[in-house]
């Protein structure tokens, strides 16, 4: 199974920040989802959850859901991130 990710921006990298390195496998691996809050990330969310499990053998999936569907992740979100091999940010309108 391919996943394919498309960017939608448009904006130039600022200086001094460098993506963090992808991981060549999610087998075994911890992935982290920081949903807005909103009714449609939970449907969406689930169904990942298990085509990550089952198509690339994630073995654990962390939920997390903003305070403030409109301001950043709260501090005890973004700790928790460094702890993760991968995340995903949903947005359900």
């Amino acid at each position: 199974m391919t996943l394919r990710v498309l960017d939608p921006t448009n904006e130039a990298q600022t200086v001094g920040g460098q993506p963090a390195a992808r991981p060549q496998s999610l087998r075994g691996k911890t992935v982290g989802f920081i949903s807005n809050g909103k009714e449609g990330t939970k449907g969406y969310f689930a169904h990942l959850e298990r085509l990550l499990r089952t198509e690339l053998g994630v073995a654990d999936v962390v939920w997390c859901t903003k305070s403030n569907y409109s301001a950043p992740a709260d501090a005890h979100i973004v700790d928790q991130i460094k702890r993760w091999h991968a995340v995903v940010a949903g947005v359900g309108d």
